[in-house]
């Protein structure tokens, strides 16, 4: 049975032009939707004309100097923001990519009602969300999984969760991924989001201390067994895209800002990439197992994304791994900024289901404007 709707799927990616590679690895007694992670969510769907549009609000650092005026203002600029984006862009998901809050600068007793305060766009636009988390999600008052675990009380399409106990170390919980359908007939899906938790910040009060800066050792075993589960209910990774999110740059992207084109590699780079900046700065080689394993099991991997470097826009291909790069748009009117940055978000929109054709990506800001368009596909950055 499980074999015949299988079949049937591979014969309507056919027809719509996606070639698909031999399935010889295929466990066919493995039901596909037996790893589905929510069974009692509706199925994310890509449109009927073939597309799907993603939009990342990044770096909204909610809940800044609460005692005092200006800091709620920024609260309220963040969400007028939100509010006119998600109305002009009518995207089909939303990623939050990290420092949801300044949990520094939150009262311990009412961090986490922040959140309620940026699921209220999402909500009421009924849009269907993930988010990773940042440093400054990790500090005395606040971690990530207490805003994980507001968020999903609060957010009912909020497709967020926590990956298996022991995986993603200390403060770092916030690892899972979530399937794309071409339709809803299709048991397996077409692309698949996955967020990984890069920590930072500081563990909680009473005896708050520093929190490692990159994504644990541990997420890497757990990127490869999940990449076997998926192959084996499946079928191989090449039938399937996929995009990575992850607040804190990976390491090895430091090195792609010195050769930077302002043709090739479009949008601000004002943030100068060093000390905190990307993951395991002191370059001991901590952040290693998560990049090896994410490149080497994840098969059609159209790009990286992280926030954290407010002035940073660009993409870049990163040749050791063949991988692209891209930076976010610093969304939030909350953490720091410099006159001209501006605040937006980066859109990425799937033209086509077909898991290697190009995905089209730009910055819009909260005025409409657009600027660093570009298209990530296998051309892009050679």
């Amino acid at each position: 049975m499980w074999a015949l709707v299988s079949l049937l799927s591979l014969l309507a990616l056919y027809a719509r032009g996606i070639v698909i590679p031999s399935l010889q690895s295929h466990d066919v007694s493995v039901p596909p939707d037996s790893i589905n992670p929510y069974p009692g969510k509706p199925r994310l769907l890509f449109k009927k004309d073939g597309t799907f549009k993603i939009t990342v609000f990044s770096d909204l650092h909610f809940g800044e100097n609460p005692w005092d005026d200006w800091g709620p203002e920024q609260d309220v600029n963040s969400t007028i923001l939100m509010n006119a984006v998600l109305a002009d862009e009518k995207p089909d998901y939303v990623v939050l990519n990290g420092d949801l809050i300044t949990g520094e600068n939150t009262f311990r007793e009412n961090s986490t009602s922040l959140i309620d305060e940026i699921m209220k766009p999402l909500n009421a636009a009924k849009i269907p969300f993930s988010s990773t988390h940042g440093n400054h999600d990790n500090q005395a008052n606040i971690t990530h999984e207490e805003e994980i675990q507001r968020e999903l009380k609060v957010a009912p399409l909020s497709y967020t969760r926590m990956a298996p106990k022991g995986v993603g170390g200390t403060e770092g919980p916030g690892n899972y991924w979530v399937p794309i359908y071409r339709d809803a007939k299709d048991l397996a899906p077409i692309l698949v989001l996955w967020f990984f938790d890069s920590r930072g910040g500081f563990s909680p009060n009473p005896d708050s201390v520093p929190v490692p800066d990159w994504v644990d050792e541990s997420v890497a075993g757990w990127i490869e067994s999940e990449s076997q589960a998926m192959e084996k209910a499946w079928g191989p990774a090449e039938l399937r895209g996929a995009l990575a999110f992850v607040h804190i740059p990976p390491h090895a992207i430091q090195v792609l800002q010195t050769n930077l084109d302002s043709d090739k590699n479009p949008g601000l780079n004002d943030d100068i990439l060093g000390d905190g900046s990307v993951q395991d700065s002191s370059a001991q080689g901590e952040d290693i197992p998560f990049w090896d394993a994410l490149n080497s099991n994840v098969k059609n991997l159209h790009a990286i994304i992280s926030g954290h470097d407010h002035g940073n826009e660009w993409c870049a291909r990163e040749f050791t791994k063949d991988v692209i790069f891209c930076f976010d748009k610093h969304s939030g009117y909350g953490g720091y900024s410099s006159a001209g940055w501006g605040h937006g978000v980066r859109n990425l929109v799937f033209h086509t289901p077909d898991p290697k054709a190009g995905v089209e990506t730009w910055i819009r800001l909260q005025e409409g404007d657009t600027r660093a368009r570009i298209t990530l596909d296998d051309n892009y950055g050679r």
